[in-house]
């Protein structure tokens, strides 16, 4: 029996990997084809007064319910659909909300600490990690946390040095040695993204898929 193929894409924030997703997508848009984010994922925290959810570190392992994640990638496996959870970042707990999903030939696992779970790992095809330089990635995201997110410079400045780098550096960068394909500066890349759907391509032909 065949079974969907499963691309992991990960990298810093800000290092372009959500750009690199879209280029896949895009380039696969035509046929049967999805994308799971991990921020979706984040662990419900309604049991919590509100106070101790701020406190709560995003750039963390502990923060993702990889169980439940796990749980639906195995289901899409199986080609049955699944309710994918939302989560409300203004009252730091998942919604009520839910997003049925519909199984697909091609799952896209795109965020920052995909590769960091071996059981996650397990159940992928083809690893991706976006690499790009630390400069480069806290410029994207003070520009996307100002205008986007309305956060003061200050503010992200203060969470990068005291949270996004040290998790960077203790969590995220070591997942590099996992990969199968490594793409420097994301989405700009396009050699490597050419490259990387050439093969996506290849293994679906031999699925027969295409």
């Amino acid at each position: 029996m065949r079974k969907p193929v499963v691309i992991g894409v990960t990298g810093g924030s800000g290092s372009g990997k959500t750009s690199v997703t879209k280029a896949i997508y895009d380039s696969f848009k035509e046929h049967s084809i999805l994308v799971i984010e991990q921020d979706y994922y984040y662990k419900d925290q309604s049991h919590l007064p509100f106070e101790e959810r701020l406190k709560t570190n995003y750039d963390h392992p502990l923060a993702f319910d990889n169980n439940l994640l796990i749980e639906h990638i195995e289901k899409l496996l199986r080609y049955e659909p699944i309710d994918k959870p939302v989560y409300d970042y203004t009252l730091h707990t998942r919604s009520s909300q839910v997003i049925h999903v519909e199984p697909k030939d091609v799952i896209i696992l795109e965020g920052i600490l995909v590769l960091e779970d071996e059981r996650l790992r397990n159940l992928m095809d083809i690893k991706v990690f976006v690499d790009t330089d630390a400069d480069l990635r806290i410029i994207r995201r003070m520009s996307r946390d100002i205008n986007e997110r309305g956060r003061s410079f200050d503010s992200v400045i203060d969470q990068y040095i005291n949270v996004v780098r040290p998790m960077h550096n203790q969590f995220i960068e070591p997942t590099k040695r996992y990969a199968d394909i490594i793409i420097p500066e994301g989405g700009q890349n396009h050699v490597a993204i050419d490259l990387m759907v050439t093969k996506i391509q290849t293994i679906l032909e031999q699925k027969s898929f295409l």
